[in-house]
């Protein structure tokens, strides 16, 4: 057994029914859009947010329908988003399969994403899931806000610590943070325990986007080098944006020179990842990345033991400990 699958266990026949409930909700009387959604469906990856909503519901009672409801708009609302981000960042591959937009054009891209949106938002209105639609409309919102956000910052490569947990909070951690929300939300968990569960995936959503950031920096792959994608793409993130606080005025002008004129010069974005190593970005972002880890842990302190809270913390620390 995986360890992924490992963290299923307590919920295995939940997320067995989902995914033919999810399957279903895909559907449509345009063949196009059926061959499509079966091609989404066929690449489905860990599946991490609805295991999100039924581990958050489990703990908090028991699933019903509406936990189903969540995790269903939850990830289609998702899928929509990841469909407009490749259109976005024009984007071919994701998890090394061709993206929607690489084998059906842009065009078609997006309005498949609009479909998969409006096909999440009908499932949430036939259902009368209106909390549950208002707690994820409003992450859907931020997530737009922090993308934008971060656009406006990368063109002006002025981004301080305070901007940049901003925006991640805002583009990545409050999605993870409906998920938890929802699933208590679901089972009709008290209105300070739907909280205390929203700031928990906070928490995580945080530590998670920072785990991501620091990929940028360690050795990847078959030739063991730091990919330095996040500086080709002119992204300011935590290890970088801590170097540079800590640096000189010269050092600072010269770093981001670097970034603005060679981005895409492979022996000049090398220098970035090794000024950031010798600034200590790194150990800064490791030590932050876990202090979240452990704030989410400490939220789930309160809850008996069980499997499903051992789940819980398996896969906060999945989080952190991942490989990819």
């Amino acid at each position: 057994m995986s360890f992924i699958d490992s963290i299923k266990f307590p919920i295995k026949d939940e997320m067995t029914k989902f995914e033919t409930l999810f399957k279903a909700s895909m559907t449509s009387k345009v063949r196009i859009l059926d061959i499509i959604t079966s091609y989404i469906i066929k690449q489905k990856g860990k599946q991490m947010r609805p295991m999100f909503v039924f581990l958050s519901a489990k703990l908090n009672g028991t699933p019903t329908d509406a936990t189903y409801t969540a995790a269903s708009l939850i990830e289609l609302l998702h899928t929509a988003t990841l469909i407009h981000d490749d259109v976005v960042d024009e984007s071919y591959e994701r998890r090394g399969i061709f993206s929607i937009n690489a084998v059906w054009k842009s065009k078609i891209a997006v309005l498949l994403g609009d479909y998969l949106l409006a096909k999440g938002l009908l499932l949430a209105v036939n259902n009368k899931a209106y909390d549950l639609l208002e707690i994820v409309s409003e992450a859907v919102r931020e997530m737009s806000e922090g993308e934008l956000l971060q656009i406006q910052r990368s063109r002006t490569m002025n981004i301080n610590k305070e901007q940049y947990f901003e925006i991640i909070r805002k583009k990545t951690a409050t999605l993870i943070a409906s998920c938890t929300a929802s699933g208590a939300k679901s089972v009709g968990a008290a209105d300070e325990v739907v909280a205390n569960m929203k700031l928990f995936g906070e928490y995580v959503g945080l530590a998670f986007q920072i785990k991501d950031d620091l990929f940028d920096y360690q050795p990847q792959g078959i030739i063991g080098k730091p990919t330095g994608n996040d500086i080709k793409e002119k992204k300011l993130t935590l290890p970088l944006i801590y170097a540079l606080e800590t640096s000189s005025n010269a050092e600072r002008k010269h770093i981001l020179r670097t970034i603005s004129k060679n981005n895409t010069n492979t022996e000049k974005v090398k220098t970035v990842v090794e000024f950031v190593r010798a600034k200590g970005g790194i150990e800064y972002a490791t030590s932050q990345m876990n202090e979240y880890k452990n704030m989410a842990l400490n939220l789930l302190s309160s809850y008996p033991e069980s499997a499903v809270k051992q789940a819980m913390f398996d896969i906060v620390n999945y989080t952190i400990e991942r490989k990819k």
